[in-house]
């Protein structure tokens, strides 16, 4: 048996899931407590697994020459990597990889960081205790779809229906109450990573807001049948479920009127995006920020998805231009940020199911563990390296075994960090990030 508000929270979800617009619904009790500023997170999720340790990648002679021998025929050359000079140093030197000069731009501007070597942990592993067994580890490392809800719950070793920008968006909330559009929004399609125990993620399109196929028809059957439509889901239903699915429905037509009517009154910008997919989902979430007064934002999130990552052949021949999306695309939208004047308010960070092998399968690399990550935008404490960077070396202090990389930074401190700078209470952020009380250092500091 499940109860109405139940029903409700499913059936929204499953409306999402079909590529349909919901609204989160206003909270019964006005907030006593709202934000009187605005701060937007966009979480950039690389599936397949980014190999990151071709996008950040040491210079100096002697890690340089460790990490070839380990990278044999995928190594960047020496020469090609694009140097940066972080303002903390751990006596190495690094260069991005010769496709991601717009990131490398970012950097020394000061307007991007580095987190090394991040990934999945309950706790601080050694390699000792990995191969003795003696861990808490997440379980089904290395496996796609379980990697990929690690990154987007941080369930760890428990079982957790929940994400944590959908944790996030229930934290604050009293605080958004009076926001007309629901705090966290995918131009993905549904996720883990927004989906909360009573807030109601909301799903748009790279053109706007989805709508029903059936009214997009002839201008005036279209409207003919919307009118029907409208008329029947406004009919008295004598079963519960129906009335709490016709109640969806008109959530659903209302938040893309309201959405598409915005989009529609947006300033044109100035800022070129990248013609990909990418590049698309980020104009559009450019374009929601530019309106967002339309919805009286406060906080929102938002998740944008990019595929290919999962280089286990061809590596050579893929990275560059994915790696040249990425960061074309990043680029893009925070040139845009600059142009809409809100720079200072958005923090936009990757993600991405795993790093991968050091060792080459001969065309490519495999599943790994622990990789670097990407945070950008004024907020952030730019042209530094945070967290450690591994040696890359195989068999060496932090290979588990195989050429995977055992993480140094959790992904729980990551997240802990951006929820921090977000709102969210300190007191409250071991319920977003629950494994974060394992680690000496809840904060890393990069915003």
């Amino acid at each position: 048996m499940i109860n109405r508000r139940r029903f409700l929270n499913i059936s929204g979800r499953t409306m999402l899931g079909a590529g349909l617009a919901s609204l989160l619904p206003r909270q019964l009790v006005a907030a006593d407590n709202s934000f009187s500023d605005y701060k937007c997170l966009v979480n950039i999720f690389l599936y397949g697994g980014n190999d990151s340790f071709n996008l950040v990648v040491p210079t100096s002679n002697a890690e340089y020459n460790v990490y070839a021998a380990s990278r044999q025929n995928l190594a960047v050359e020496q020469l090609d990597l694009l140097a940066i000079n972080p303002d903390n140093s751990d006596g190495a030197t690094y260069g991005f990889h010769p496709s991601a000069g717009a990131l490398q731009s970012l950097f020394e501007a000061g307007d991007a960081a580095v987190i090394a070597n991040v990934g999945p942990l309950v706790a601080p592993v050694t390699k000792e205790q990995y191969l003795s067994g003696a861990a808490s580890l997440p379980p089904q490392l290395f496996s796609h779809n379980d990697q990929q809800a690690q990154w987007q719950s941080l369930k760890g070793d428990a079982s957790l229906a929940t994400g944590w920008a959908g944790r996030i968006a229930d934290q604050l909330a009293a605080e958004t109450a009076d926001q007309l559009l629901a705090l966290n929004t995918s131009t993905f399609g549904t996720n883990l990573f927004q989906a909360g125990a009573v807030s109601i993620p909301y799903s748009v399109s790279t053109t706007g807001a989805n709508t029903y196929g059936a009214f997009g028809a002839e201008a005036a059957l279209g409207a003919e049948r919307r009118a029907a439509f409208e008329s029947h889901i406004d009919s008295e239903f004598g079963n519960v479920h129906a009335r709490a699915l016709a109640a969806v429905h008109k959530r659903s037509l209302a938040s893309a009127d309201l959405v598409n009517q915005a989009l529609a009154q947006a300033p044109d910008l100035a800022t070129v995006f990248p013609a990909s997919f990418l590049g698309a989902q980020l104009n559009i979430i450019a374009r929601l920020i530019a309106v967002r007064d339309r919805f009286e934002m406060c906080r929102q999130i938002f998740f944008v998805g990019a595929g290919g990552f999962d280089t286990h052949d061809d590596q050579n021949e893929l990275q560059p231009g994915l790696l040249s999306d990425v960061a074309d695309s990043i680029q893009a939208f925070q040139l845009a940020m600059v142009e809409l004047g809100v720079n200072d308010d958005v923090v936009s960070f990757t993600h991405s199911d795993f790093g991968r092998t050091l060792t080459s399968n001969g065309d490519g690399t495999d599943h790994g563990w622990g990789g670097h990550q990407i945070v950008t935008g004024g907020p952030v404490n730019g042209r530094q390296i945070y967290g450690q960077m591994p040696i890359l070396e195989i068999g060496g202090d932090d290979d588990a075994t195989g050429g995977r990389i055992i993480p140094t930074t959790s992904v729980d401190q990551y997240a802990g960090t951006l929820a921090e700078w977000f709102g969210v209470d300190t007191s409250a952020l071991d319920i977003i990030a629950p494994s974060l009380s394992n680690f000496t250092t809840s904060n890393l500091g990069f915003v």
